[in-house]
């Protein structure tokens, strides 16, 4: 009954809902990444429906933390009431997030986590590292060699490869032969760590990458060096992955996240905060799905219609 009233009141009618925030700010890691393009405008379509007059601020960090504390500090002074914060660096945030709750400001982490924040909404991040890499695995019939490709230094990436492990764990006749190289969570630096990789590790066979854009550089690396295949799996199911798993590739199946229902969630969130309300949760998980060239048809992509986010520690 408790996720059944959380579920009721997430849904609730925007009219239902009083007028907070008039004045949000967002920072997240990079605006030309469709992930987080999809993610602020789930977030400016939620404050709008909850506030039309609502003023709002959304800055792009660069993956740069001496640029997001900057840009704290710009939203601290512009006196908003709620930030959206996508942390660039899971930890070294956490002066910035005491500061603008000192100024009274509420602090909702979006898509990975924050210290002391007053809310989180992610994906599930350990879900996705698992699903990816079990597909690898048994697309490998559970023997060969893998490497998992880590990324920047935040709570999402450390998830995923966690959730990769436990799944690879179950089977004993596939090695792992590295976890540890940084493919930087761009196409360009998963093309290099790849090119690093497969030239390391002549009998690779797959490929386990932390985001769609390191996977669309490590499959650019496997066809330069004429390794077809190799296979790849990643976590997002943005655009180009769609793209990518509808022709011949390396890349196989990403796990999708739901960027623009993270951001409608973390809005809703941030305004029962303001209002004073005990949500059933301040931690809010939103689940991801599995596409492979074989479901493809039948995905709706993130623009389409999300599965219910789901409060932490709720069963699903």
């Amino acid at each position: 009954m408790a996720f059944l009233r959380f579920c009721l009141a997430l849904c609730a009618p925007a009219a239902a809902l009083a007028a907070a925030p008039a004045n949000l700010g967002i920072t997240v890691g990079a605006l030309d990444n469709p992930f987080y393009q999809a993610l602020v405008r789930g977030a400016v379509q939620a404050a709008r429906g909850i506030n039309p007059d609502v003023q709002i601020t959304s800055l792009s960090a660069n993956f740069t933390l001496s640029l997001q504390a900057q840009q704290m500090q710009q939203l601290i002074e512009q006196k908003v009431d709620l930030i959206l914060l996508g942390a660039v660096d899971s930890q070294a945030i956490a002066p910035w997030v005491r500061k603008a709750q000192q100024a009274g400001i509420k602090v909702v982490a979006v898509d990975v986590d924050a210290p002391a924040v007053d809310g989180t909404v992610k994906s599930d991040n350990l879900q996705a590292g698992e699903v990816a890499c079990r597909y690898l695995a048994d697309q490998l019939r559970g023997r060969g060699s893998l490497v998992i490709q880590s990324g920047p230094p935040v709570s999402s990436v450390a998830d995923r490869i966690a959730g990769c492990r436990k799944a690879l764990a179950a089977y004993p006749r596939l090695r792992v032969l590295s976890d540890d190289g940084d493919g930087q969570g761009s196409s360009w630096g998963g093309r290099k760590l790849t090119m690093e990789q497969l030239q390391r590790y002549p009998k690779l066979d797959a490929i386990f990458t932390i985001n769609d854009r390191q996977a669309l550089g490590a499959e650019q690396a496997a066809h330069s060096l004429r390794r077809p295949n190799v296979l790849i799996a990643s976590v997002d199911g943005s655009p180009d992955i769609e793209r990518a798993l509808r022709r011949p590739g390396s890349i196989v199946a990403s796990a999708c996240q739901q960027p623009a229902a993270i951001g409608a969630e973390a809005v809703k969130l941030g305004a029962r905060l303001l209002r004073g309300e005990a949500p059933a949760s301040r931690v809010v998980i939103v689940p991801v799905q599995l596409v492979t060239r074989k479901n493809l048809t039948g995905y709706q992509g993130w623009l389409g219609n999300p599965p219910p986010a789901n409060p932490a520690g709720k069963p699903r």
